[in-house]
């Protein structure tokens, strides 16, 4: 199979090399720039650039603005550098196209941004400027019927301006365009002295970095840079901020459901949000690329959803091969932002909710950010209820035209009753599914503190550092009775007793530096990182065993049970340290304007102490010695991929990569078992269906996850684990997300996946790994009414589904499929919102995974929602 595997692989990558490349576009020529008329191929082209440009900056436009004129409407991309700023132009269809290949549109954040108008003036469909790839931006100008008359100019104050007439002007336009075989791939506007604007009224606001649609042709995930997913050999999928607003998101994991290959999973006591992807369950994400555990996200102040498919060891270091969650928390913007939301609806629940944010100095220098939410709801789940708060302030401090500092902090309080779920016995499914086996008095509350310190230098256009820190601090404190297993006569629920304290500290320091430099034609982005990370994990493991604690019948309860008077079954304080160092380099390598090479490998080094400590049966005094056991890890994981895009719209990809995860078991004679070694190979295409609006991804994956710990089968050894192991995930997914036609959204996925034990001493071989669901798919789309007395009404609606799970190994319980339908409708006018969101619209019964339990779904659910922006 792995043959087989190399050999595709190989064959694929030929292909991809000796294929003949076809350039369809015109080449970026420097504005001005004059080629020898001997030059007859763009091969003989790109020779003569290389020899006559000198290197190239990238210069940040910071702002994008449209505004009326009395010819009709200007462009303005707004920077200090203008005059370095190169063009090139094309007539294409009904379009006007010009790319920018030293530029890159950034706010005073560094965050990347995207500007679109739609029929800002007659005869005009739309206006949009996009970042293209790393290092061009693109403007676009769509005409209704004919290409539009666009004119340059550039000014010292303002930066470069496209100059757009009405439709009046460009019907005197010839319609008959020269093919590219008539003529050279130069068409180029020279600049002229800016025109008169009468008027300072902007037709669109300024765009402030708010993404402000469905597709989200960057992201930061895969690479630590911002990349064009079409240059990305690897799956990527990003929910952004107005899938989490369409959709009333709140409880963060829902919105994975529409993600391919990602089915969700419960955490401990249902506080936070775990993920299974590709087969394997993995109870570590990622906050602005900062690893982060048992920890519940606040979805206010959250601005997209990043889900990474495959193997993150190559950046991130510890993760299963499925995949990994990042969070990309909001930032500071440089206009003015004024939002309020209030939330309420079925289950006694509501929610307030602030985002404020803008400058606090007239430069613009120091900008500021606050989201602030309270929570507080009721369950379908009898005696269930939760209350949270947050708060999370961020500050950016530009401190120079090459540096910017940003600090962010959030602190979230979050108490409830502690609710496991119900158990995997075919009984459950005969109980209502609000049914509660714990006690009415189950709590959980959990205290968090996050800090985030970012610094971004550039020491010229070329080369950046940025070093980021982090720390993560929370405490928690539970009280509960726990199901355990239910009787023989198939109602009798056998509970268990847990409580005590538990704490957790994650410290990470971040540095990276990055470099874009040339070897000849071929383009480098150079990242040479180095982390540095120290968790700590600890709790009082303190359970009363079964006998001690009374039972509870599943159909006809009776609560009111006393807490038993003594931790039989358990009763000790583990601590669990873990220091990471971890260097990592990777080369972004464009070959050809159409090829392009991702190459790198991270490099960690860890230590582990673990250390347990027996308690008395009140579970409050030591009653011996500590002990500690240490363990050290150290492991490569590399990746490799390339990206061949045979024309312009599609990008087809092929990869391999590793991850790692340590293991704690130890063999019968006291040696550490080696890292579970996971292994991927992917290919895939990525295509814009629809230009700068409505993007696709297809994916096919194989992995193996090699030395999972495994009973050792030698009679008398059965206490102890060899690395014997191996399970595989195998499976096709697919997604799109953009824009059908203006104001028709729509994100949609289906996956099939064969997740299983491959090899194993006892397990079964063949069966089914937990909460892998063999297929799943997700539909969601919405529309809102552009034009008319019903302008700013509209409407939306979605199906999700999920198939069939085993809940345990070995495979003894199925967790049924289901559909789930959800919909939408709202109105908008001027700065304000109302609408009313449908959750399981026709009631479905249905059960999602927490970890060894099953959660109930929530009957049919009613949102209403008002919000105001200034």
């Amino acid at each position: 199979m792995k043959l087989s595997q190399s050999l595709f692989i190989c064959c694929f990558l030929i292909a991809v090399v000796i294929q003949p490349t076809q350039a369809k576009e015109v080449t970026q020529i420097p504005r001005g720039q004059k080629l020898d008329s001997s030059a007859r191929t763009v091969k003989e082209w790109l020779a003569q650039i290389e020899q006559q440009t000198p290197q190239i900056e990238v210069v940040q436009v910071t702002q994008v603005k449209a505004n009326p004129t009395d010819k009709g409407v200007e462009v303005i991309l707004q920077t200090t550098k203008g005059e370095q700023l190169q063009l090139v132009n094309r007539n294409f269809g009904n379009s006007f196209i010009a790319d920018i290949p030293n530029a890159q549109l950034r706010l005073p954040s560094g965050e990347a941004f995207t500007f679109r108008s739609d029929k800002p003036i007659a005869g005009i469909t739309e206006i949009t400027v996009t970042n293209f790839d790393a290092n061009t931006i693109r403007v676009t100008v769509t005409g209704e019927s004919i290409v539009p008359v666009v004119e340059l100019f550039d000014s010292p104050d303002e930066g470069l301006i496209f100059s757009v007439a009405t439709a009046a002007s460009t019907a005197q336009q010839p319609q008959t365009q020269p093919t590219p075989e008539q003529q050279p791939p130069e068409s180029q506007t020279q600049p002229t002295q800016p025109s008169t604007n009468n008027s300072d009224e902007p037709i669109e606001l300024v765009v402030t970095g708010e993404q402000d649609g469905y597709r989200v042709p960057d992201s930061t995930t895969a690479t630590r840079t911002d990349t064009p997913q079409r240059d990305i050999p690897q799956s990527i999928q990003v929910i952004p901020q107005q899938v989490i607003k369409d959709q009333q998101i709140t409880r963060i994991g829902d919105a994975t459901r529409n993600v391919s290959g990602v089915t969700q999973q419960g955490g401990y006591g249902g506080s936070t949000d775990n993920y299974n992807i590709r087969g394997f369950t993995t109870y570590n994400n990622l906050r602005n690329g900062f690893a982060v555990q048992d920890d519940l996200v606040n979805p206010t102040n959250i601005e997209r959803i990043e889900v990474l498919k495959g193997p993150a060891s190559v950046l991130y270091g510890q993760f299963e091969p499925g995949g990994v969650v990042n969070y990309i928390t909001k930032q500071p913007l440089s206009e003015p932002y004024y939002s309020a939301e209030f939330t309420a609806g079925s289950f006694s629940t509501y929610r307030p909710s602030i985002d404020i944010s803008g400058p606090l100095n007239s430069d613009k220098t120091l900008l500021y950010r606050l989201n602030a939410a309270y929570e507080n709801f009721g369950s379908f789940i009898d005696f269930n209820h939760q209350e949270t708060f947050a708060i999370a302030p961020a500050l950016t401090y530009k401190i120079g035209d090459a540096t910017t500092l940003t600090l962010e902090y959030e602190y979230l309080k979050l108490d409830r009753t502690y609710y496991d779920g119900l158990l995997p016995d075919p009984s459950v499914f005969r109980a209502p599914i609000n049914r509660f086996l714990g006690e009415p008095d189950n709590r959980f509350s959990k205290e968090t503190h996050s800090v985030f310190l970012n610094i971004n230098h550039r020491f010229s256009e070329n080369i950046q550092f940025r070093s980021g820190f982090s720390v993560t601090v929370n405490n928690s404190e539970e009280s509960e009775f726990r199901p355990n297993s239910i009787d023989a006569d198939g109602r009798t629920v056998l509970r268990r007793f847990g409580a005590g304290p538990g704490y957790y500290q994650n410290y990470s320091l971040q540095n990276d530096l990055i470099s874009n430099f040339n070897t000849g034609s071929i383009q480098h982005q150079v990242l040479l990182g180095l982390e540095w990370n120290k968790y700590i994990y600890g709790f009082d493991y303190l359970r009363s065993s079964v006998s001690l604690t009374p039972s509870i019948d599943l159909f006809n309860p009776v609560y009111g049970a006393s807490r038993p008077a003594e931790f039989d079954e358990a009763a000790e304080r583990d601590r669990f340290d873990r220091n990471t160092i971890a260097i990592y380099l990777q080369d972004q390598v464009t070959l050809l304007p159409n090829l392009k090479l991702l190459i790198g490998g991270r490099y960690d080094f860890i230590h582990r102490k673990n250390r347990a400590q027996l308690l008395d049966s009140l579970g409050r005094d030591p009653i011996d010695d500590a002990t500690v056991d240490r363990l050290y890890n150290d492991a490569f994981s590399p990746r490799v991929g390339i990206v061949y895009q045979p024309i312009e719209p599609i990008s087809i990809y092929a990869s391999y990569s590793r991850s790692f995860n340590p293991s704690d078991s130890r063999t019968v004679d006291g040696t550490q078992l080696p890292p579970e070694r996971g292994t991927q190979y992917e290919v895939g295409v990525k295509a814009e269906l629809i230009k700068d609006r409505l993007s696709a991804t297809f994916a096919a994956y194989d992995i193996t996850k090699e030395n999972v710990a495994t009973t050792d089968p030698t009679p008398g050894n059965s206490d102890f684990s060899i690395a014997a192991g191996e399970v595989k995930s195998r499976g096709l997914e697919f997604d799109i997300s953009g824009q059908i036609l203006p104001g028709w959204n729509v994100i949609a996925s289906a996956f099939i996946n064969d997740a299983f034990v491959s090899k194993d001493n006892s397990l079964p071989v063949g069966d089914s790994l937990v909460n892998a669901a063999g297929s799943g798919a997700s539909l969601w789309t919405s529309y809102e009414i552009q034009n008319g007395n019903w302008k700013g009404f509209g409407f939306g609606g979605g199906l999700f589904y999920t198939g069939d799970r085993e809940a345990e190994l070995p495979n003894t319980f199925k967790i049924p499929s289901y559909v789930r339908a959800d919909a939408t409708i709202f109105y908008k006018r001027d700065n304000w919102r109302v609408g009313l969101n449908f959750k399981n619209l026709f009631d479905t019964r249905y059960y999602d995974s927490q970890g060894y339990y099953l959660l109930p779904g929530a009957p049919l659910t009613v949102l209403g929602t008002f919000s105001v922006q200034f």
